[in-house]
């Protein structure tokens, strides 16, 4: 029998390989001496060289103000998302409403909408502060995700606990705290996961919209307008970081919550 790989083995194989591929492609298409000193694709040698000569206190300014609106937006777009979704098992007949309602945020255009919310709620107060456009897109980005996985996880449970609650004169708000809330413990968190690098994306889109000062998104605009490459890259990798390790974080989480999914004891 083939024995399979570690996680953690092939995540590392999947990072040398990429990190090979970005240098091959840098040494074979983008050369400085070529480019008048400018290349839009550094090696990652460069990239690496600059994030060690900057710091990392460098570039915590701006990750600050954006992890600040990304936490916000999770926080109201997922407790909007469970909230909705646990009132359908309540009230049923509103089921088709709300789902309908997470379908158009996930269809409308993110920069359209960001347009608006520029212009309804504005941007950052101060320098420094966070923009309500960032924690409003924030929000709407992990919201209809969120909203799908609770349905589907309260759907899950089992419907032979839930006659059991019914015969003893429970009521569906009972059934959904005693048995349809664990079911769905898994789905939630999955959901969950998936909302922080989403969250944390339409933070840096609502900065891109204008009104905000210091943080990641105009962060990188600035980099992109004086051609600083390198800089823009390592900005580029340490928003992925964070992303990645909000997303490790919650499937951490996860895992201690419902140690039943992975087969571990209680």
């Amino acid at each position: 029998m083939t024995r399979r790989l570690p996680g953690w083995l092939a995540s590392i194989i999947g990072a040398v390989a990429v990190l090979a591929l970005w240098w091959v492609v840098s040494a074979a298409f983008y050369r400085p001496e070529v480019e008048g000193g400018y290349t839009p694709l550094p090696s990652p040698w460069a990239v690496f060289g600059t994030l060690a000569r900057d710091g990392p206190g460098a570039y915590w300014t701006y990750f600050n103000v954006t992890i600040t609106e990304a936490f916000r937006g999770f926080l109201w777009g997922n407790g909007l998302a469970l909230l909705l979704s646990s009132l359908v098992l309540v009230v049923p007949r509103l089921e088709r409403l709300v789902v309908q309602v997470a379908v158009i945020t996930y269809c409308l255009p993110i920069v359209a909408i960001g347009g608006i919310a520029v212009i309804v709620l504005g941007g950052a107060e101060n320098p420094g502060d966070p923009s309500s456009t960032a924690i409003f897109l924030a929000a709407m980005c992990c919201f209809f995700t969120t909203v799908v996985g609770a349905l589907l996880g309260f759907k899950s449970a089992d419907q032979a606990s839930l006659d059991v609650v019914r015969v003893y004169g429970g009521n569906r708000l009972s059934q959904l705290t005693k048995v349809r809330l664990v079911a769905a413990l898994p789905a939630i968190l999955n959901a969950l996961q998936i909302a922080v690098p989403s969250a944390f994306l339409g933070a840096v889109l609502g900065e891109y919209m204008g009104k905000i000062d210091i943080s990641v998104g105009t962060q990188l605009i600035k980099f992109q307008q004086a051609l600083d490459s390198e800089r823009l890259w390592a900005l580029f990798l340490l928003s992925a970081l964070v992303a990645m390790i909000g997303y490790g974080l919650v499937g951490l989480v996860a895992r201690f919550v419902t140690p039943w999914v992975s087969g571990r004891p209680s």
